[in-house]
């Protein structure tokens, strides 16, 4: 399973990509938009049987005998016979998109045929037309198989240009025993008791949903007053230091030692949290949570459109979606997934097809949204007003 030293929904820090943009915009040089026939190099699939696939560190299955062995990849080469060049190359969403965003405003290839990135990321590449559109002609897995509740998120409606790779909430952790109660909403972080005992995700696009869906916000929707009011209430609960500190993925290593007793947390980590401390919980609050994704994305001008849509396909397959889901214990986004787990012969797998980070049921299901992106219009206001309360 992945380790838990980095976030990979990591903040908006300093300069990254979107600083680029607005810098480069600022001499004269236009991050423009690039219209959908203009997106594609000549695919040269057909005669080079090769995919460049780039992922996050510990994001895949691999062979328990064997680290530098990823079993599904494996299976995908051996059955089409495309060699799949694969990298653990990104560490932080702004630092890769300021890697490739020069040759992506110059038309020019990335090295890269299909990339993971976080779905606010995966936003940013949407509006400026840097991912093609695929041919879901040839993804008759991703057709049929990829979850409802996550097939048209308001920044790539009918999920043309992106696929989710994996899945996740953020919700609270907390550590019901050496609380003494439970946790079931999000005002019941504002508690007395739990006064400089809880964190906060330091990341704007992290952050504000759950805060939002905390004062009753239907987040598919938010609007400017309900992000300010947020800014308005951690401002104050700063104030009065009941928040300890504002966290990347070290949140897990506070709530492990004791140093926090709650904090926003990913459903993924606590998963893995709890098995070395079944005393902490994860809670999808009374008021709702957040359903994010990592997305799958084609850069423009890359030279294997097919191999790569060929890839992102098999990951459809519910045989493979288990694989990767038992491997990586995130919210999976094939749910026909589930069946293959459950069927499995051992029991610990097996297991998982009934755990609902995984696998949410109904009821949970009710209590999640995909939030509305930030635009790039809002982006730098709000986020000099959130870097400027967190401390940034």
């Amino acid at each position: 399973m992945p380790r838990l030293d980095f976030s990979r929904r990591d903040a908006l820090r300093g300069l990254g990509g979107a600083g680029l943009l607005a810098a480069l915009t600022g001499c004269g040089v236009p991050a423009a938009y690039v219209p959908e026939g203009r997106r594609a190099s000549t695919d040269r699939s057909e005669r080079e049987q090769s995919v460049v696939f780039s992922n996050w560190p510990l994001y895949i299955d691999t062979d328990e005998e064997d680290e530098e062995s990823r079993p599904t990849l494996d299976a995908f080469s051996e059955r089409t016979g495309i060699d799949v060049r694969y990298s653990e190359e990104i560490n932080d969403n702004d630092e890769f998109f300021g890697k490739i965003s020069p040759a992506l405003m110059n038309h020019q290839e990335t090295g890269h045929d299909l990339v993971v990135v976080s779905d606010w990321m995966a936003a940013r590449f949407v509006h400026l037309g840097w991912a093609q559109k695929m041919d879901r002609s040839a993804q008759a897995n991703v057709s049929r198989n990829l979850d409802p509740q996550l097939r048209s998120p308001a920044f790539d409606e009918g999920r043309l240009h992106t696929v989710p790779w994996q899945s996740g909430i953020t919700g609270i952790a907390y550590n019901r025993k050496a609380l003494g109660r439970e946790i079931k909403s999000v005002k019941d972080l504002w508690r007395p008791d739990l006064a400089g005992k809880v964190t906060l995700f330091s990341g704007l696009d992290e952050s504000f949903s759950l805060l939002m869906q905390g004062n009753g916000v239907d987040v598919t929707r938010w609007t400017e007053s309900d992000y300010h009011r947020v800014c308005d209430q951690v401002e104050e609960l700063v104030r009065r230091k009941h928040i300890r500190r504002f966290t990347g993925n070290d949140y897990t290593s506070d709530l492990s030692k004791g140093d926090v007793l709650a904090c926003q947390a990913y459903s993924g980590d606590v998963i893995q949290l709890r098995a070395d401390n079944p005393d902490i919980e994860f809670v999808v609050p009374e008021e709702g949570a957040e359903l994010w994704a990592e997305s799958l994305l084609i850069p423009n001008q890359a030279r294997h459109k097919a191999n790569a849509e060929a890839l992102i396909d098999h990951y459809y397959d519910p045989e493979t979606a288990a694989a990767l889901a038992a491997s990586v214990n995130y919210v999976c986004p094939v749910p026909a997934a589930r069946e293959v787990l459950a069927g499995s012969e051992d029991k610990e797998t097996a297991e998982l097809a009934e755990n609902p980070l995984i696998f949410p049921d109904e009821e949970m299901r009710k209590r999640l949204a995909v939030a509305r992106d930030i635009s790039t219009a809002e982006r730098r206001t709000f986020a000099k007003r959130w870097n400027a309360i967190v401390g940034l």
